[in-house]
């Protein structure tokens, strides 16, 4: 349900506003409703990695291949997938 509000701004702020809305063809108030929504999501801080999840990492290293140092994003992300898919 949508709730109505009233909110003050600058001239050049509105214009910019109509314009980008215009532009988008969107009503004005969607192009706030989206710009708001952009910004709470923003806002959300990520919960921090339980610690387990750390020491998994460290575990990656001892694959038995040679080239893990030049090759550790790529062993890393396939361990990540494996564990994400499998």
């Amino acid at each position: 349900m949508k709730a109505r509000t009233m909110v003050y701004l600058e001239q050049q702020q509105l214009e910019t506003l109509r314009a980008e809305a215009n532009q988008k063809r969107i009503s004005l108030a969607e192009l706030i409703r989206r710009a708001l929504q952009v910004h709470i999501e923003s806002d959300r801080v990520a919960e921090p990695a339980a610690a387990e999840n750390w020491l998994k990492i460290v575990g990656l290293g001892s694959c038995g291949s040679a080239d893990v140092s030049e090759h550790h994003d790529r062993y890393l992300g396939e361990a990540l997938h494996r564990e994400h898919t499998g």
